[in-house]
């Protein structure tokens, strides 16, 4: 009987070649994509930490009434100050600062990304066996080139977490505007409005609910990466949670995990709100 598969193809050491050379020929503008990423981390983080509790407690409040009604806000205000009394406080809030910062990149290039994708067919085939890849890659296998690319640390957690969690606002923006009916588009056209003119006044105001979905996956995603970026020193929830597991403490892990688990209800029902309030609009 003839073995088939008696020769491979060496391809872990063809990816380790090629991830050697991207370091060794392109370090440097790999840290120039990080600076601006850690700017706007280190800011956001630093303001969360810097501002009182209860004025952040306040603003989750006010922001969970206003976009879904007193249910959300009075849930909002309970979840984040339980978090807070099981002294995770310092830590929820980097974990924010993580995910605002991986959705604002994320919303920066995936809008415009998923914008093309929607005009044009060619890009469109050409781009998603690449978010296939993103969403399907196990996401700790992304650690490893991105340690070797940024170093360690929380700003590195959070490129990781933007290439896991960028796919769905990329999908679901082409995803959006594909699905504003034809006839809307000619008859905006047919009164003399430009391409820019029907992108910005009928396609994505349209498909804006749709986009807000998107953004909500996004949001999930990076909440579920951030978790595990901290096995690469990344800070946040993710911290007790890889400390409870390497020490056995059951009850470290369980609060750290409790707090991502309250988090994530907060963002998800606030901006599930959002999406559906536009969709009615």
């Amino acid at each position: 009987m003839i073995d088939i598969f008696k020769y491979t193809i060496p391809l872990d050491d063809w990816i380790a070649v090629a991830v050697e050379w991207l370091v060794g020929n392109f370090r440097p503008q790999f840290q120039a994509i990080k600076m601006p990423i850690e700017v706007m981390l280190n800011a956001i983080d630093d303001a969360l930490l810097w501002l009182p509790e209860e004025i952040v407690l306040l603003a989750f409040l006010i922001i969970g009434w206003k976009t879904a009604g007193w249910k959300v806000g009075l849930f909002s205000i309970v979840s984040m100050a339980f978090i807070g009394f099981t002294g995770l406080w310092d830590e929820t809030m980097t974990t924010l600062a993580m995910v605002i910062s991986a959705v604002v990149v994320c919303v920066l290039i995936g809008v415009p990304l998923g914008i093309l994708s929607s005009r044009s067919d060619r890009f469109e085939a050409v781009l998603r066996p690449v978010l296939d890849a993103m969403q399907t890659t196990p996401a700790f296998v992304y650690l490893v080139p991105v340690v070797m690319l940024f170093s360690i640390g929380t700003v590195a957690g959070v490129i990781a977490t933007i290439i896991f969690s960028m796919p769905p606002i990329i999908r679901l923006t082409n995803l959006g505007i594909r699905q504003v009916h034809p006839e809307l588009i000619e008859a905006t056209y047919s009164f003399g409005a430009t391409k820019r003119q029907v992108l910005w006044k009928v396609q994505i105001p349209l498909a804006l609910a749709t986009i807000m979905a998107g953004l909500n996956q996004t949001i999930m995603l990076s909440l579920s990466m951030v978790v595990i970026a901290s096995l690469i020193g990344a800070g946040g929830l993710g911290v007790p949670v890889f400390e409870g597991l390497n020490s056995l403490k059951v009850g470290l892990a369980g609060i750290g995990g409790l707090g991502i688990v309250l988090m994530a209800m907060v963002l998800d029902r606030i901006t599930q709100a959002m999406g559906t309030k536009e969709e009615q609009e």
